[in-house]
């Protein structure tokens, strides 16, 4: 009987204990995590690997650079769902959303969630966008 492979989740997060927590959730909930701390790593993973999935912080090394990375995953794998997930409101009180087309357009990720979320609420989000 043939093993169905795993799904690979890509983690983007310059904050490492941020990274560590959500590398462990995700593993729990069955999914091959490949994880980069900087958007140079992550471009150099998606250079080699396609990600069923990526979940990405917004301010990294810049104020945009989730929404940069974004970008290059789509370009490269238009398919990928794409989750942003930031503290970028409490930091800032800006809000974003993902929820119009508008919004779509120039965001490019398909879910924005703020940090702080519970696991088993992500692990619903990610099955709704790779349709487990």
């Amino acid at each position: 009987m043939l093993k169905e492979k795993k799904k690979t989740v890509l983690i983007v997060d310059d904050d490492s204990d941020f990274l560590f927590q959500m590398k462990l959730g995700v593993t729990d909930m069955g999914f091959e995590v490949l994880t980069a701390g900087t958007e140079k790593e992550a471009e150099d993973i998606i250079q080699r690997q396609r990600p069923d999935l990526a979940i990405l912080d917004l301010m990294m090394e810049n104020h945009d650079t989730g929404f940069i990375l974004c970008h290059k995953i789509k370009r490269k794998y238009p398919d990928v769902p794409i989750i942003i997930v930031s503290a970028v409101t409490a930091e800032t009180g800006m809000l974003f959303d993902v929820t119009t087309e508008e919004e779509q357009e120039w965001i490019k990720a398909d879910l924005f969630l703020d940090k702080g979320i519970r696991m088993d609420q992500l692990h619903k989000e990610i099955n709704k966008l790779l349709k487990i």
